[in-house]
């Protein structure tokens, strides 16, 4: 059997990234993948990219990640009314004074996409969707708009992020796996959220079997209310301390 941790959008959430490599570490899994997003909304961007870089976690560009390494004014994220991006304009800005230019570099150099082949099985590891970096594959879109990312998918497994909501269920012939959100959930549960994906054999044994893919997604206890502070004593706006604690 081989295992993978896979997590996403941390969010500037230092310490519900420190929760998640603990929790990955003493599952003693070997290969970790981050999926993007890595800044925004959260009071420690660059102790998140530090965290990537110091444990040579592989990790894609998030559109926020793009926004900010690109100075490009915006996140390229959906917000529904006018308070919303009010908000994310609040964000955006913190953010993109608060990352050092060296490490605004590290983000440009991020790949938009990883393919990895794990017994056989092919993964596709993106941020939004292959279509899109800011694309949200939401479980309850017509199964039309899935139906048509499987059919052009050469993978058997598609995993992405970037809706910061853990789901997964087959269309077609493509397994896909959203892994939620690490640092900024918004399932209701507070708690940082990642994934394992296990490839193991059916019927047992190296040469036995076609490959299986098992999915487990892993909620890991951190301390929201250190973060909320760090968020209001940050100057961030105190509607993100509170989005943390309902997971909204």
């Amino acid at each position: 059997m081989h295992t993978v941790a896979i997590f996403s959008d941390v969010h500037g959430n230092s310490v519900a990234l420190r929760a998640v490599l603990a929790d990955i570490q003493r599952r003693g899994v070997g290969r970790t993948f981050s999926l993007g997003d890595l800044v925004g909304y959260g009071p420690d961007p660059n102790g998140v990219i530090d965290l990537i870089r110091d444990n040579r976690i592989p990790s894609l560009l998030g559109n926020y990640d793009d926004g900010v390494g690109f100075g490009r004014g915006n996140c390229g994220c959906f917000y529904p009314d006018a308070e919303a991006s009010r908000i994310g304009a609040a964000s955006y800005d913190f953010t993109v004074r608060s990352v050092t230019p060296e490490r605004k570099e590290f983000l440009r150099e991020l790949p938009p996409g990883l393919r990895l082949e794990i017994e056989g099985i092919k993964l596709h590891l993106v941020h939004g969707s292959p279509r899109r970096i800011n694309e949200y594959l939401l479980p309850d879109r017509e199964s039309r708009t899935f139906e048509r990312i499987a059919a052009a998918e050469e993978a058997d497994v598609l995993v992405f992020g970037h809706t910061h909501t853990p789901w997964h269920r087959v269309h077609g012939r493509v397994l896909f796996v959203n892994v939620g959100s690490a640092g900024k959930p918004k399932d209701g549960d507070p708690r940082a959220c990642y994934t394992l994906l296990r490839v193991c054999r059916e019927k047992g044994g190296a040469a036995g079997g076609a490959p299986e893919v098992q999915v487990e997604d892993i909620r890991v206890e951190y301390d929201v209310e250190s973060v909320a502070a760090q968020i209001i004593g940050s100057g961030l706006p105190p509607e993100l301390a509170d989005s943390l604690r309902k997971a909204h």
